[in-house]
């Protein structure tokens, strides 16, 4: 008999699936939530009682999916063991695509980041970026000695438009031949992981809620504003995706210029005209240089350059256009900004100026904490909670884990 149990437990025959099953789940969310803990402890705090939670404890650790991971003072100067999740028990994979980098971290199945791969991604696009993908997978397991199988699930931010049954991509012109495949299965075949796509914009917001400025936050906006231009919307705690996985496309907004001119169908009519080339031609056509990067106009705005200063603000006045109409549709309590633009302060300073001259109650805004990690923190954040939801049935957890190391594994170039 155990020092923290009162009998012997049962048998597992004993215990029927279904209580078994609602039995697992209460103690992994209990464990997901409080760390290490005491069979004794997650009797207290599920409400099984003892002898069904040291049956379930130590299958779950013969199982391999729990682990002593210390003592806990008990009563009397007794001593009882501790358990938590095995930490490579399984692995979650996150993937990042865009038009300049292909990158990948995975995380094991406590949330920690145990390794992060990236290269430029292949300029040749499709078959080829999927591939790409493969050889940097291969090499990131294979450094960190993890075993393929144990990897279950994967999460790819990609640009473009995302057809949630299908998987397919639409409109992603910064990663060439990519919506001529089916990435999804093509990605699986090469990898050999239960694999789901998302926008990458909208995996943002999901690392915003998760791990950045937008924590505890239930309605809100992320606004991605560089070389393209997206939104990612989270309306009572959840994602929106909309019927064809489009719900936030505003780079079609009728802003900016004419939204009747069939030229705006590619990239929409709002992303031609706030996205890094636009803010660019606009400080070459009021008298600036040509060929500066954003970094540079941004330096050349805090200067008191003429030009900067008007391509800036025309830039601003846009994206709080933009802002105004989404917030009158959707009422969200915070917009966060991101991307190369997004999240510069000179931007978002001059966005919260003009706010208040456009509606009586503006919202909260804010830059985004991750940056250019976002989508990446997205992807593993909702590759945990699949793995939680599949394995154990857990689903409200994932918010209270804190993802460790990211950007401290295993890099190329």
């Amino acid at each position: 008999m155990s020092p923290d149990s009162d009998q012997a437990p049962v048998r597992p025959s004993q215990l029927p699936p279904v209580a078994r099953q609602l039995s697992v789940r209460a103690i992994m969310e209990t464990i997901l939530l409080h760390g290490p803990t005491s069979r004794a402890m997650l009797a207290k705090l599920t409400g099984l009682s003892r002898q069904t939670t040291t049956q379930v404890v130590l299958e779950l650790e013969r199982e391999d999916w729990l682990e002593v991971s210390g003592k806990m003072q008990g009563k009397l100067g007794r001593s009882a063991p501790t358990y938590e999740l095995r930490a490579g028990s399984a692995y979650v994979l996150g993937i990042r695509l865009e038009g300049e980098i292909a990158q990948i971290a995975l995380a094991n199945i406590r949330g920690d980041v145990v390794g992060e791969i990236g290269a430029g991604t292949d300029p040749r696009g499709g078959t080829s970026v999927v591939r790409q993908i493969g050889v940097l997978y291969r090499e990131l397991t294979d450094r960190l000695g993890v075993a393929r199988e144990r990897v279950k699930v994967a999460v790819v931010g990609s640009p473009g438009v995302v057809d949630p049954v299908t998987g397919h991509i639409d409109i992603a012109p910064s990663i060439p031949h990519l919506g001529d495949i089916n990435v999804v299965e093509e990605l699986r075949s090469e990898i050999g992981v239960p694999l789901s796509i998302e926008n990458g914009v909208k995996l943002s917001a999901l690392g915003e809620l998760w791990q950045g400025v937008a924590r505890g936050a239930r309605n809100f906006a992320y606004f991605g504003v560089g070389r393209g231009v997206g939104m990612g919307i989270v309306a009572d705690g959840k994602l929106l995706r909309g019927g064809r996985g489009a719900a936030g496309e505003i780079a079609y907004l009728p802003l900016g210029g004419n939204p009747f001119d069939p030229s705006g169908f590619a990239s929409g009519t709002f992303e031609t005209a706030a996205n890094v080339d636009a803010l660019q031609r606009r400080y070459e056509g009021y008298g600036g240089g040509s060929g500066f990067a954003v970094a540079e106009i941004l330096a050349a705005y805090g200067r008191g350059e003429a030009a900067a200063v008007a391509a800036i603000d025309e830039t601003a006045r846009l994206l709080a256009l933009a802002i105004g109409a989404v917030h009158a549709v959707i009422d969200a309590d915070l917009i966060v900004l991101g991307g190369s633009i997004g999240l510069r302060p000179e931007i978002v300073e001059r966005v919260r100026g003009l706010l208040p001259r456009l509606m009586r109650e503006p919202p909260v805004v804010e830059a985004s904490a991750l940056a250019d990690r976002a989508t990446l923190i997205g992807a593993l954040g909702e590759a945990l909670h699949r793995l939680h939801a599949e394995l154990f049935g857990v689903e409200a957890v994932r918010r209270e884990l804190t993802l460790s190391d990211l950007g401290k594994g295993v890099r190329a170039t």
